[in-house]
């Protein structure tokens, strides 16, 4: 009889896990649609997520990720930012908001070992194509009726929330990933569905190109093509595919003043920049660049602390009116951020960090794969314009799309050798 209760009580547990795993993946798929819209949402998201996965994780299992260079080097980084912050020349409010920018990271294992398990990414994907498709009629809404509209103090034409930096990520990686499937559902003679894919995509690009044009996107775009490109098509596809993006550039060229504008005032506002210290986009990296790699030489192997960056530019404020005078909070550039901090020791476990994400996905075949590596590299490539891995929507972009698609192509690879052995085991009977 006692067997009996303690059988059915570990079934009832079992179900209520199950149950609650369902409910874990439903607000990891949550928080990712969130991502685009609402720092608030996300944050409240966040928390809701953790509430739910905690009770279903196996400690073995998150354990298992610990010691695999995709779980453990995230941590690995946050505990040296941890320690970084005994030395940080400022005050206990920026080293733990500094800390705060590394620490998501430590939440990449717990998604692996989650989508591991269960492998469901069907909620993520759709959620995140119907999220960001929506955001691109709003864009466009907001950008034709933008006199209507233009009481949103802080907004720009197309752009209804947050900034054009973190739509135009979004949709980048909205465009290749509905490319690898669009591909794919041609090639399974499922026409229809590639083609309505092809012109979503279309209206994506031309978003970017006539809407509102973030520059990083647009050095991203051609790394990201090229890797798409090799993986789909081959070498002398993806020769083919770059200069098809070629004509198509240069229609968007011609065709988009908007377009040509924002890459031409590159030029002008570094000249502005140099001559009269103006307040520019680029004129402002190029100032914040430049006194970072002052900063770094000062403490080249373990930097100024967790925390340290806006100290180090306020003891380097100019006499001017410009980027000069600024003391950033951001040198808006990946690796000079962490080596300000935790200098060249922080370097080698960032590369290390993104190597062993790269590692992952590179080489392998599939959705999961594909959109891993998609998310990886623009979040690699774009942080050398950005700190991006640091930025709210950016960083945990990054981290939910390296723990959801590598738990997923994990889920995937344990099928296979299953189904392998079984194979083995049913020769050998």
């Amino acid at each position: 009889m006692k067997i009996e209760l303690v059988n059915r009580a570990l079934a009832v547990k079992m179900l209520d896990r199950e149950r609650l795993s369902v409910v874990a993946d439903g607000m990891a798929a949550a928080v990712v649609v969130s991502l685009p819209w609402s720092t608030s949402a996300t944050s409240i998201l966040l928390v809701l997520w953790l509430i739910a996965l905690v009770p279903t994780l196996d400690l073995a299992a998150v354990r298992r990720e610990l010691l695999t260079a995709a779980g453990g080097m995230p941590v690995l980084f946050c505990l040296l930012a941890a320690i970084g912050m005994l030395w940080a020349d400022a005050t206990l409010a920026e080293r733990f908001k500094a800390f705060g920018a590394f620490g998501k990271l430590a939440v990449v294992p717990l998604l692996l070992a989650q989508f591991r398990r269960s492998g469901n990414i069907k909620w993520v994907t759709k959620g995140f194509v119907i999220s960001c498709s929506i955001l691109l009629a709003l864009s466009y809404a907001f950008f034709l009726l933008w006199h209507e509209f233009n009481w949103f103090a802080g907004h720009v034409p197309g752009v209804p929330v947050k900034d054009y930096i973190t739509q135009n990520g979004a949709f980048q990686l909205c465009i290749f990933g509905m490319a690898h499937v669009a591909i794919d559902a041609w090639r399974l003679d499922r026409r229809r569905l590639a083609l309505a894919l092809a012109a979503l995509i279309v209206l994506f690009v031309a978003n970017i190109a006539y809407v509102a044009t973030g520059r990083t996107v647009l050095v991203v775009m051609p790394v990201l093509l090229i890797l798409f490109g090799l993986r789909q098509l081959g070498w002398k596809g993806t020769v083919a595919l770059l200069a098809g993006f070629a004509v198509l550039a240069a229609v968007l060229w011609v065709s988009s003043p908007y377009l040509r504008a924002r890459v031409d005032g590159v030029r002008n506002e570094i000249q502005l920049w140099r001559t009269l210290d103006a307040n520019t986009s680029s004129g402002e990296r190029l100032e914040f660049w430049r006194k970072s790699m002052i900063f770094i030489a000062r403490a080249p192997v373990i930097g100024h602390g967790t925390g340290s960056i806006q100290e180090q530019f306020r003891g380097a404020v100019g006499s001017g009116t410009g980027p000069s005078s600024i003391a950033s909070a951001n040198p808006h550039q990946q690796i000079f951020a962490v080596a300000i901090q935790l200098g060249a020791v922080g370097v080698i476990v960032l590369l290390a960090l993104w190597i062993a994400h790269l590692r992952l996905f590179i080489g392998e075949s599939g959705l999961a794969a594909w959109c891993g590596l998609s998310v990886v590299v623009q979040n690699v490539a774009s942080s050398m314009f950005n700190s991006h891995l640091f930025d709210f929507t950016q960083g945990w972009m990054y981290v939910f799309g390296v723990g959801i698609f590598g738990g997923a192509l994990m889920h995937e690879q344990q099928l296979i050798a299953v189904g392998i052995a079984r194979q083995v085991v049913h020769r050998r009977g």
